[in-house]
């Protein structure tokens, strides 16, 4: 399934910035960063408890937030994007 991570950081403090920064990391461990604070993440049931376990467990709940958008299977009937940069195929192939 498709998730969609938003995450918004308080980073008025060094305690901040480094949560953005850990944060950041995880989620690129597991999905595709499609702007500064949104990735999308091709991941099963279990994955996607893993990471929003290990997300929980770094963020500040008094300062920061961070949402998790399930969008299923057929997430291509639900996304639509304009502007500069090119979308991806998250199953598509992927050349390193």
């Amino acid at each position: 399934m498709l998730v969609l991570i938003t995450y918004d950081v308080n980073t008025e403090d060094s305690a901040g910035r480094r949560r953005l920064r850990l944060i950041s990391k995880q989620c690129v461990n597991y999905g595709q960063r499609v702007q500064n604070s949104v990735f999308e993440c091709l991941l099963d049931a279990g994955q996607a408890k893993m990471l929003q376990g290990k997300l929980v467990a770094l963020m500040d709940k008094d300062k920061d937030s961070i949402r998790f958008y399930y969008l299923g299977k057929k997430y291509n009937t639900k996304i639509e994007h304009f502007g500069i940069k090119e979308s991806y195929e998250p199953e598509g192939v992927l050349m390193v």
